[in-house]
């Protein structure tokens, strides 16, 4: 059985920094996709960040440059360093993956449409 589990939300001022977890269980993270959708009220959900099983990464243009994927097989968990955070960063985060062999903009695509797992997300604010 496969879970996801996201940890390290919360609330940060703009310009601030959070760093989410997400630790698998009964799912190798460095062997398929894995990666972060966000999901605000009102809005569409968006992929944010994803990773494919060569190690590859992919970011949404949103978070470009601010946001940095990184995966410590050894422990089997996935981080989401978030830095120069902004209010319309504001979301509950999801950790989620898809075991299929892709590309990292193929992953990413997948965590805006169709991902097979996903963990029960993480609040994060970012205040003005």
């Amino acid at each position: 059985q496969v879970q996801l589990v996201e940890s390290g939300g919360g609330s940060v001022q703009a310009e601030g920094s959070l760093r989410l977890s997400c630790a698998a269980f009964g799912y190798s993270i460095s062997d398929y996709c894995v990666g972060w959708f966000r999901q605000a009220p009102g809005k569409e959900r968006e992929g944010v960040a994803a990773i494919a099983n060569l190690g590859t990464t992919s970011y949404a243009d949103s978070v470009k440059g601010r946001f940095t994927l990184s995966q410590d097989n050894a422990k089997n968990t996935l981080y989401l360093q978030m830095n120069s955070l902004k209010p319309e960063d504001t979301a509950t985060y999801y950790c989620a993956a898809h075991p299929r062999f892709m590309t990292a903009i193929q992953c990413l695509s997948a965590m805006q449409k169709l991902v097979t797992y996903s963990g029960q997300g993480t609040q994060v604010t970012v205040s003005s």
